[in-house]
């Protein structure tokens, strides 16, 4: 054997599995950019997802605050009816408003201040 027949014969393996390493690492390439995109297109699936929770929870928060306003007021002007005889449960119930009124103003002063630090 001369020494071009055995560099040729040497050679063909050595470009069959230069070919077949190429080929396999162009593929795990294009998985990984396919899961690349898959995995960025999900996270911004659930930040938009809790981007309208945060929204939805502070239109929550804002509908409570009103109707607990509408019916302190609505509990006031009764009061001041002298022919409605509101009995202890007006005053009861005014008083527990005002006390969970506080105590959401207290947890979302606490939220805000955690939040910033």
């Amino acid at each position: 054997m001369t020494a071009m027949e055995i560099i040729s014969i040497a050679g063909i393996p050595s470009a069959v599995v230069g070919f077949a390493i190429w080929w396999l690492e162009r593929r795990i390439t294009k998985r990984e950019e396919a899961d690349m995109a898959e995995r960025k297109a999900r996270q911004k699936e659930a930040d938009d997802r809790e981007e309208r929770r945060e929204q939805f929870e502070f239109h929550l928060l804002q509908s409570v605050n009103a109707a607990m306003a509408l019916s302190e007021a609505t509990a006031k002007a009764v009061q001041r009816i002298p022919e409605a005889h509101c009995n202890g449960d007006m005053s009861t119930a005014l008083d527990y408003a005002e006390k969970v009124k506080r105590s959401q103003k207290e947890f979302m002063f606490k939220q805000g201040i955690k939040s910033l630090i």
